[in-house]
């Protein structure tokens, strides 16, 4: 039972690590296709159309962005799921944290982090959804931009 709680807590504590990887990158193509749409819409003359798919496309980016913010904001508070670990520890006195060290509570830890997880993982996947839809938003406003061209 012990190996079985320790490797579930590695193993809910590495799809938390893997999460906020994910969406670091995510974050920072979001960054870039901001950067990239903003340095377009100031140097090209694009048609009304094209600038609002591209709007639509910008507005996606930054909802998204704001989404992964909410994955890699820490969760230090004792909202849903309680605390775990080092915020409940950093109120205790030396003799409160031995005792608490002295419980198994790890299987209490996996049930609260396995939460963190899944919400972490749900506001990923919106986020993905985001990033697509400003994805399809901006390859209509290349083609409207390459149409309005000619």
């Amino acid at each position: 039972m012990s190996d079985s709680l320790d490797t579930a807590l590695t193993d809910v504590k590495g799809e938390i690590a893997r999460t906020d990887t994910k969406a670091a990158l995510l974050i920072a193509f979001t960054g870039a296709g901001l950067a990239g749409g903003w340095s377009v819409v100031t140097t090209v003359h694009l048609p009304v159309l094209a600038l609002v798919t591209g709007g639509g496309a910008a507005a996606a980016l930054v909802m998204a962005a704001v989404t992964l913010l909410g994955v890699v904001r820490p969760n230090l508070g004792s909202g849903a799921g309680g605390q775990v670990g080092f915020p409940r520890w950093a109120t205790l006195t030396r003799d409160e944290v031995l005792d608490d060290l002295a419980l198994d509570d790890r299987a209490d830890h996996i049930a609260v982090l396995a939460r963190i997880a899944v919400a972490k993982h749900t506001r990923l996947q919106r986020a993905v959804d985001l990033t697509r839809a400003a994805i399809a938003c901006g390859a209509l406003t290349a083609i409207l931009a390459i149409v309005g061209s000619i």
